[in-house]
């Protein structure tokens, strides 16, 4: 995915900046669900969004409904323009 076509709204860089903040869990699902401090993700339709753009992914995989933790892919750190350690940095 070319970061020159995505186009975000406020919400989506906030969720984007919690999940580079390591703040996130993702659920290994078709449909993932979003978890920021522990608290379900008040917009899912967001984290879904994200998901399906390959924005955020899991750090591993998992049973179905399992949450792990939520990272960015390089496209996202792209995005957002900040550095991306390659530690905690998928390839989309």
């Amino acid at each position: 995915m070319n970061s020159d076509f995505v186009r975000l709204n406020n919400r989506e860089r906030a969720t984007l900046r919690a999940v580079a903040l390591g703040r996130a869990e993702i659920t290994c699902s078709a449909e993932p669900d979003l978890f920021i401090d522990g608290l379900a993700c008040c917009d899912q339709a967001t984290a879904h969004r994200l998901a399906h753009l390959r924005l955020i992914v899991p750090l591993r995989a998992g049973r179905t409904g399992e949450r792990v933790p939520a990272l960015l892919t390089e496209v996202a750190h792209t995005i957002l323009g900040v550095a991306n350690d390659a530690s905690d940095t998928a390839v989309a």
